[in-house]
């Protein structure tokens, strides 16, 4: 919903956005979670014959593990996807996509190239390095020489 402006209309006007496609439903579904919770009672006369308690959770793989939600007793959770799961990831300000954190933050975005400032600092300071390693080893080589002269 968007809030529209104007006399004599609705605070809250429904509008249809192009994004809401079946395929961006779910992918917004899966990437943020859904967690239903509901209580049913059947009573007669004031007396509970059947209580049942559902907790279910729907999400993706990704989610439910960054959740920390549990799987079924079965999931082998010692698969490269797993692990891949669990990894912290980050979007890309650039392209949008998501690779993980440590390499879209010390490296570059593997889909774009996109360097972030930390990437970009350190680069420099590995470029100054054999310089600066050069001029040690020749100052090292002029202590050397007076010693020896």
């Amino acid at each position: 919903m968007t809030v529209v402006g104007g006399s004599g209309r609705s605070a809250m006007e429904p509008q249809r956005e192009r994004e809401g496609t079946l395929a961006h439903v779910i992918e917004t579904l899966l990437d943020k979670g859904l967690v239903l919770n509901a209580d049913i009672m059947v009573s007669v006369g004031g007396v509970e014959l059947l209580g049942i308690r559902i907790r279910a959770a729907l999400a993706s793989f990704e989610t439910a593990a960054r959740y920390g939600l549990e799987f079924p007793g079965g999931a082998n959770t010692d698969t490269v996807a797993w692990r891949e799961a669990l990894e912290a990831k980050e979007t890309c300000p650039s392209c949008g996509k998501t690779s993980p954190t440590a390499q879209l933050l010390d490296e570059y975005c593997p889909w774009c190239g996109w360097q972030s400032a930390r990437a970009l600092s350190e680069g420099q300071a590995r470029a100054l390095e054999p310089a600066e390693e050069q001029e040690a080893d020749e100052q090292e080589e002029e202590e050397r020489g007076r010693n020896d002269g």
